[in-house]
């Protein structure tokens, strides 16, 4: 019983409970900040949040050779980093740049995307990501990413 007078039975209360309970969950549009990883009949997929560019980077990347492939244990995040091009950041804070076909525009990653490697490796001329929006780029090839100070 309420103090107010009014009669709440158990049963009635507890049909309350999920809607108290909803109160509390997250934004349904909030982007999570790891990588979740899913598991349906032996596929994995793999949804990687996208960080925004900061307005002003202290620090300027050089291009040198980079791996085929990158375990994707290792991926923590990605980055926007140009028209067709997305950066992946690493557990050891390394940076690799994906390059897409010409024909990719990575602007509709900017919502996140996910990946579905064949084995636990992300790999160039094998593996594609895809956007939360439809839009599907194949990797051309991977470039590690140095940093350079700006003075």
């Amino acid at each position: 019983m309420l103090t107010s007078g009014l009669q709440v039975s158990p049963a009635t209360f507890i049909s309350f409970v999920p809607l108290l309970l909803g109160l509390f969950v997250a934004e349904p549009g909030a982007i999570p900040n790891t990588v979740t990883r899913l598991v349906v009949q032996d596929e994995v997929i793999i949804r990687i949040p996208v960080q925004p560019r900061p307005p002003f980077p202290m620090v300027e990347w050089d291009e040198h050779k980079g791996p085929k492939c990158i375990p994707t244990a290792a991926i923590r995040r990605a980055m926007l980093s140009g028209s067709d091009q997305v950066d992946f950041v690493l557990a050891d804070r390394s940076r690799i740049r994906a390059k897409f076909d010409e024909d990719c525009m990575a602007l509709d990653f900017y919502a996140g995307f996910y990946i579905q490697p064949e084995d636990d490796r992300l790999c160039a001329h094998r593996d594609a990501i895809h956007s939360r929006m439809g839009a599907t780029c194949r990797i051309e090839h991977f470039r590690q990413l140095m940093p350079r100070f700006r003075r």
